[in-house]
């Protein structure tokens, strides 16, 4: 992926040097599991106080634990204010142009249809941080989208995860896998910002089985993968050699390292389809390449079908 003309975002929250609680850095528990599935654990840090289902909070990397409970830290232990714009090293500039043109697709995509767009703010962190409204932000999560506070919150450790662990990317092809990453992320927002995150929440609450709202929250994900190929598609036309050779078959090898079936079989042995609550690997691709082919947020009501 080249990004040197990428707009930089200045909407940014960088705490990577705030000192994180807890003490001593975390990466994704080593236990069996894997990242983006949900189906064993539900944080109960975000809760239902605030009329959004937690699993709907969380986007393409929560912590899939096997059933342990995720390490806890303490309040976040600040050494200054957090510093604010675009970061200058790699990692954070990169993050700012990602998000810089996400915003700047999303805003001509709005406008097109009467509406107005106002983007998320990316919170940097490491280990652990204050998630606002959403409780205590923590590494172990992975990357997740905030709705009451429209934000986004990212250890970019899990990058180095997703591809030493998960083997989700490889070189630089995971710059694109990051990118991709993000503007899933942002597809929740977009979610939020079309009403849709409160309504999923409503039908879920009145669901009648786990396995019915699960269903619901698969769709969730499933438009937000495909709603992260809109994005790709609009980049690329915009900037053409933004792409490069074998970005697209990054994203699609990390969309299939966390399926909810890979982290299943990779976790338990097993597959249960009624707990997915992210999609199958074959689904999340497909999805995000049928954005990324069409181009059109229409394409992406996977709430219109059964078959996903």
């Amino acid at each position: 992926m080249r990004y040197d003309d990428f707009r930089r975002s200045d909407n940014i929250d960088d705490r990577r040097d705030d000192g994180g609680g807890g003490g001593g850095g975390f990466g994704l528990p080593m236990g069996g599991g894997g990242l983006g599935i949900g189906t064993v654990i539900v944080l109960g840090l975000l809760g239902y106080a605030f009329g959004i289902d937690p699993r709907i909070l969380i986007g393409g990397a929560e912590i899939l634990t096997g059933g342990q409970q995720a390490p806890s830290y303490q309040t976040d232990r600040r050494s200054g204010p957090a510093k604010t714009g675009a970061p200058t090293d790699e990692m954070g500039s990169m993050i700012a142009g990602v998000l810089g043109e996400i915003d700047d697709r999303w805003d001509e995509i709005f406008k097109a249809s009467g509406q107005t767009y106002k983007g998320p703010r990316i919170v940097l962190f490491k280990n652990a941080t204050n998630g606002g409204r959403c409780g205590m932000a923590q590494s172990a999560m992975g990357p997740f989208y905030c709705p009451p506070d429209q934000q986004i919150f990212l250890d970019t450790g899990f990058f180095r995860q997703v591809e030493t662990r998960f083997h989700g990317c490889s070189g630089n092809a995971c710059k694109f896998t990051a990118a991709y990453i993000i503007a899933h992320e942002a597809g929740h927002h977009i979610q939020n910002l079309l009403g849709i995150l409160p309504r999923v929440t409503r039908l879920q609450q009145q669901a009648g089985s786990k396995a019915e709202a699960n269903a619901l929250q698969v769709k969730v994900e499933l438009q937000a993968d495909c709603l992260s190929g809109v994005w790709v598609n609009r980049e690329s036309k915009k900037r053409p050699g933004f792409l490069e050779a074998g970005d697209i078959d990054a994203a699609l090898t990390t969309a299939s390292a966390i399926g909810d079936d890979t982290l299943q079989r990779q976790a338990t042995g097993r597959v249960v389809p009624d707990s997915f609550t992210h999609g199958s690997a074959a689904q999340r691709k497909r999805w995000f390449m049928t954005g990324y082919q069409q181009g059109t947020v229409q394409a992406c009501n996977t709430f219109a079908t059964d078959n996903l």
